[in-house]
C-alpha cells in the first residue's frame, strides 16, 4: 500500500491531536482517596481496589484517609482536584444520604463529581440483644408498636445504618429512640452490653458475636440472603414488603475527566472487580461485587439521592 503525502500528513494530525493523557496515562502514582477512617468498609474496598489497580495500571495507586464530616470533606477535597485520572475516590451510600441530611454541603455527588462505576453492595444485619424477646423481626415490630418509644437502637448520625432503622421506623410506624456514637464499635459494645436493644449493623463487626452468641440476628437488611448466614431472612420476606437496603460504594473522579480516560478506569476497575479472588475477599465480609457502567452509575447515584431525602425528610434526622 502506498501513501500519499497527504494521506501521511493527515496520519500525523490525528496522532498529535490525540490527548497526551489518553496516550500516556497513568506515567506517574494514582491517589486513592478515602473520605473514611482506616478500618471500615469503605477503608478495606478502597486499600483492596487500590493493591490491585496497582498492578493492572503497572504504577502505584496510593490510598489516603482524607476524613470528616461524614466522608464530605474527602469529597470536597476530589471535586477540586485536577480532572488527569490522578486522583480518584472511593465513596456511596454515605454521600447520597448527606446531600439532604446535612444542613450544607459543598458539592453534589451528582454533579460535581465523575462517576466510574460501582463496587460492591454490603448489606447490614438487625441484631437484638439476646435478652429481648424478639427473634424475628415481626417480633420486633409488635414489641415496637406495643411500647412506643421504649425501644433504642445506636448508630453513627447519618450513617446508613442510622438511616436503615429510620427507614423500618417510617415503613412501620414503630417509633424507637436513636443513641448516637461516632462509629460502630462503641455502639456494638454497648448492643452486647444490654445498654442498647436493637441496632442496624454491618457483617464484618456483627460476624464475631453472633458466633459467640452475644448478638442475635433476625434479619438481612438486603433484598436476598447473605452467603455468611443463608438462613437468615431478610427484611422483606419476614415483615416488610419490598425492604431492600444495600450500601454500596463505587469510584469517583473530579469533574469532566475526559470520556477516554473514564472508559479506561471503568474497564480495568470492572476487570479486576470480576477477578475470583476479589470476589473471594469480599464475600468473606458479607459483600457482593456490583459493578456497572459509568451512565448506570450515575443513575444509580441520582436515584440514592432522591430515595434517601425521602427517608431523611420523613424521619426528621439532620446534621449540621
Amino acid at each position: 500500500m502506498r501513501f500519499t503525502p497527504i494521506a501521511s500528513l493527515l496520519s500525523i494530525v490525528c496522532l498529535v491531536a490525540m490527548p497526551a493523557h489518553a496516550q500516556s496515562y497513568p506515567s506517574k502514582a494514582v491517589r486513592l482517596i478515602i473520605p473514611f477512617s482506616p478500618g471500615g468498609a469503605t477503608d478495606l474496598l478502597g486499600r483492596l481496589v487500590g493493591q490491585s489497580l496497582s498492578d493492572r495500571l503497572g504504577q502505584p495507586v496510593v490510598a489516603e484517609n482524607r476524613t470528616g464530616g461524614g466522608g464530605n470533606i474527602g469529597a470536597e477535597f476530589t471535586t477540586k482536584a485536577p480532572a488527569d485520572g490522578y486522583t480518584i475516590m472511593v465513596a456511596g451510600i454515605p454521600h447520597a444520604i448527606n446531600m439532604s441530611l446535612y444542613k450544607k454541603v459543598n458539592y453534589n455527588l451528582a454533579t460535581d463529581l465523575t462517576a466510574i462505576t460501582n463496587l460492591a453492595t454490603f448489606p447490614s444485619m438487625i441484631a437484638v440483644h439476646p435478652s429481648l424477646p424478639a427473634k424475628t423481626m415481626k417480633d420486633l415490630i409488635a414489641l415496637g408498636r406495643s411500647q412506643p418509644g421504649a425501644l433504642n437502637y445506636g448508630a453513627s448520625p447519618g450513617s446508613p445504618n442510622h438511616l436503615v432503622m429510620e427507614l423500618i421506623s417510617v415503613m412501620t410506624g414503630v417509633k424507637m429512640v436513636h443513641i448516637g456514637y461516632k462509629g460502630s464499635g462503641p455502639g456494638i459494645i454497648d448492643l452486647i452490653g444490654g445498654h442498647l436493644h436493637v441496632s442496624s449493623i454491618g457483617f464484618p463487626g456483627a460476624m464475631p458475636h453472633v458466633k459467640s452468641g452475644r448478638l442475635r440476628p433476625i434479619a438481612v437488611t438486603s433484598a436476598k440472603r447473605s452467603t455468611l448466614l443463608p438462613d437468615l431472612p431478610t427484611i422483606a420476606e419476614s415483615a416488610i414488603p419490598g425492604f431492600d437496603v444495600n450500601s454500596w460504594y463505587g469510584i469517583f473522579a473530579p469533574p469532566r475527566l475526559p470520556d477516554e480516560l473514564v472508559t479506561r478506569l471503568n474497564s480495568e476497575i470492572r476487570a479486576l472487580m470480576n477477578n475470583d479472588d476479589m470476589k473471594t475477599k469480599l464475600a468473606a465480609a458479607g459483600a457482593e461485587v456490583d459493578t456497572n457502567s459509568p451512565q448506570d452509575f450515575t443513575k444509580l447515584v441520582r436515584s440514592e439521592i432522591d430515595r434517601w431525602a425521602k427517608v431523611v425528610k420523613a424521619s426528621g434526622a439532620t446534621v449540621n
